[in-house]
């Protein structure tokens, strides 16, 4: 039966407090795990207690989620480029778009990849983004419609659900706590922001791209079919990239530790094995 064995911290960061998450050894080897939109570091909750007798985990809320500070956005740009040099500076004090920023930097550091229902590839984007693509085009035209629904409750449950068969695997606590957080003062204009930049992530693709292929670093892709807004094909194309990345297909959605946690334990601890990167 697994333990929790996390601890709970929180360190200033170029005048914000960044919340984190760890758990150990602290001798062991370090896994470094990113959320993305709109979850925090609780989404690892459960994997950090699977993993945790082998790897040093270590889990950040990015500024503006969870339980991170989260600034105006007219003191703090809300970048992804921002919100990347921010996790640098977490990981130099403590010894998926943010993740690629980091290796791209800092390659050396780089023992293996594990990616998890995050686009590098322009097929990997639904047609859901479709409209997000024009509000990219013309902000003022879509804000307000984008706003609502990147915060409202419907839309933060249905990017747990997407179109899987198998709802009553799904606690709802996942949606509803992410739904409170959105409700914070000031998340509207954050996660807008946010949203805005991400085109710059678009434009990066073919940069992330070339990383994997000068580096091919171990890659392991774990993929929830059931995503709306990222495709399955957005997973396959990591193979044209890395030429002995694995790739796995699996019954869930967006976030697949809510359905396959124990596949996605087991999965990562394998590679990460076979690479001598923590005992297996």
């Amino acid at each position: 039966m697994p333990v929790n064995t996390a601890t709970y911290h929180s360190i200033p960061i170029d005048g914000v407090q960044i919340f984190f998450r760890k758990a150990e050894p602290a001798d062991a080897p370090v896994i470094l795990l990113l959320h993305g939109f709109p979850s925090s570091s609780r989404m690892f909750a459960g994997l950090m207690e699977l993993l945790a007798d082998r790897y040093h985990l270590i889990a950040p809320d990015y500024p503006g989620f969870g339980h991170s500070d989260a600034p105006d956005p007219q003191a703090f740009a809300y970048t992804f480029d921002h919100l990347a040099a921010v996790v640098d500076g977490f990981t130099v004090a403590i010894g998926g778009p943010v993740g690629f920023r980091l290796a791209m930097a800092h390659p050396e550091r780089v023992q293996a990849l594990v990616i998890q229902n995050a686009v590098a590839h322009e097929e990997g984007l639904g047609p859901l983004w479709e409209t997000r693509r024009a509000y990219w085009r013309d902000r003022g035209a879509y804000e307000e419609k984008l706003r609502a629904n990147l915060t409202s409750l419907e839309a933060t449950k249905q990017r747990h659900l997407g179109t899987t068969p198998h709802p009553q695997r799904y606690d709802p606590d996942g949606w509803t706590d992410e739904y409170a957080f959105l409700s914070g003062p000031g998340e509207s204009a954050i996660q807008s922001d946010l949203f805005y930049d991400y085109r710059t992530n678009v434009d990066s693709y073919p940069l992330w791209q070339a990383y994997l292929r000068k580096h091919q670093p171990p890659t392991l892709v774990l993929w929830g079919k059931y995503d709306t807004s990222f495709t399955v094909d957005g997973a396959t194309a990591y193979g044209r990239d890395v030429t002995e990345a694995e790739i796995h297909i699996l019954d869930a959605g967006h976030f697949a530790m809510d359905e396959k946690l124990d596949e996605v334990a087991r999965l990562t601890s394998r590679i990460l094995a076979s690479r001598h990167i923590g005992s297996p």
